[in-house]
């Protein structure tokens, strides 16, 4: 049997992984022109509304609004939408912390739900058994880029009366029954920080085909102006989550190459899914035809300990990283993160927020035996992909 790298044997890989981000003169010639021209804010400039505008068409919105970032995304739409002091949002246990703060930062409280072992997204049934009469609205998330459950989470709050935002901070293209996600719920934001598929460093952006929301949103992310109004004319509290020129330019360029990345990564995903489907010891997630496009911002699948000797999963992402494959561990539950464990504090500055009996086991089950890799491993070859499956399979056959 072959001696693994960690063991002192000879790695399956030593070359490297396609870079991140990928870029050429066009984000440069883009960038010289913002520079050039002076105008280096929204409020003067060409290249937000260009972009807002096509980043609307291709996620089949009626309306986009360009902000600082993923974060205050989400935080901007719960304002709009009137969600605070008093409310509830629910949203996964199993996610980025910022699904949770931004519900934190409106005064709002967040209600942890469990997630699908199949998806890694809300469970809709969770999401029907956490309804209170505080609720106001539901935060699924598209983790990895895979749509949530929108017609489960949809038909739960339309007969609830809330109101759904979708995080697809990691959903770019993505696309739940030939729909492209964000603009299916009230609003939808997404995230452009270093590593998502589409980026710029840092920024984000809502979409919604709600008219007025639209315009609340625009108003939150603008110190509080309405559209039409003075300078000087405040209507609601809001802040300055303008983003600059130069960041829409950038994306503007990236922009420029998404759609064949994203075919290319979910080319080289379902691909690499066939050949760990027969390694024992590993569940690859589950398919849905009603998810017809995927954005594959993350691939994950799921180890047994048992098949890998006992090993638990620190171990193997040590093994596989001797191997030259980069992976890492998925998300720890968010009620067990600090914020919360401690009391998370409300809307009147206490720490009145108690998580400590929330236990949602899916989610602890996925941050203990969920393997992730990252978007660039997605954009190489088949051969990378075999190599990963190769060093998968050469580990457990080595500790099974």
């Amino acid at each position: 049997m072959e001696r693994l790298a960690i063991d002192g044997g000879t790695p399956v890989r030593t070359k490297g992984w396609p870079k991140w981000p990928i870029w050429d003169d066009t984000e440069e010639r883009l960038l010289l022109d913002v520079l050039r021209s002076g105008q280096w804010w929204s409020v003067e400039g060409t290249q937000v509304p260009a972009f807002e505008e096509e980043m609307a068409r291709l996620h089949g919105a009626r309306h986009c609004c360009a902000v600082t970032n993923g974060s205050h995304a989400l935080e901007i739409v719960l304002r709009a939408l009137g969600v605070g002091c008093g409310d509830d949002v629910i949203v996964p246990a199993y996610t980025f912390m910022a699904t949770a703060s931004s519900v934190l930062a409106v005064g709002a409280r967040p209600v942890f739900v469990d997630i699908l072992p199949g998806s890694l997204n809300m469970d809709p049934d969770a999401v029907a058994a956490a309804a209170t009469a505080r609720t106001k609205a539901v935060i699924p998330v598209h983790v990895g880029g895979r749509p949530a459950d929108l017609d489960g989470v949809l038909a739960v709050a339309s007969r609830q009366g809330w109101a759904v935002v979708e995080d697809a901070a990691q959903a770019h293209l993505a696309r739940w029954r030939g729909r492209a996600v964000g603009a299916i719920g009230n609003a939808g934001t997404f995230s452009f920080q270093a590593s998502k598929n589409l980026n710029s460093g840092e920024g984000g952006a809502i979409v919604t085909n709600d008219d007025r929301l639209a315009d609340d949103i625009w108003s939150v992310h603008n110190v509080g102006r309405r559209r039409g109004g003075r300078w000087y004319e405040h209507a609601v509290l809001g802040s300055n989550y303008r983003m600059t020129e130069f960041q829409a330019a950038i994306l503007r360029g990236q922009m420029t190459r998404l759609e064949e990345q994203t075919d290319r990564r979910g080319a080289n995903a379902e691909y690499l899914t066939e050949l760990l489907r027969g390694i024992p010891g590993v569940t690859v997630l589950d398919a849905d035809p009603r998810v017809t496009r995927h954005a594959w911002h993350l691939f994950s699948f799921w180890i047994d300990p048992a098949a890998f000797g006992g090993r638990d999963l620190a171990a193997v992402l040590s093994a596989l990283g001797a191997e030259g494959i980069p992976a890492d561990q998925s998300y720890p539950p968010l009620y067990r993160e600090d914020l919360f464990a401690r009391g998370a504090p409300g809307c009147c500055g206490r720490c009145d927020f108690q998580y400590g009996a929330v236990r949602c086991p899916v989610s602890e089950d996925a941050h203990q035996r969920v393997v992730r890799m990252h978007q660039p491993n997605l954009l190489g070859t088949r051969a990378d992909m075999d190599d990963i499956a190769t060093a998968v399979s050469r580990i457990q056959k080595a500790w099974g």
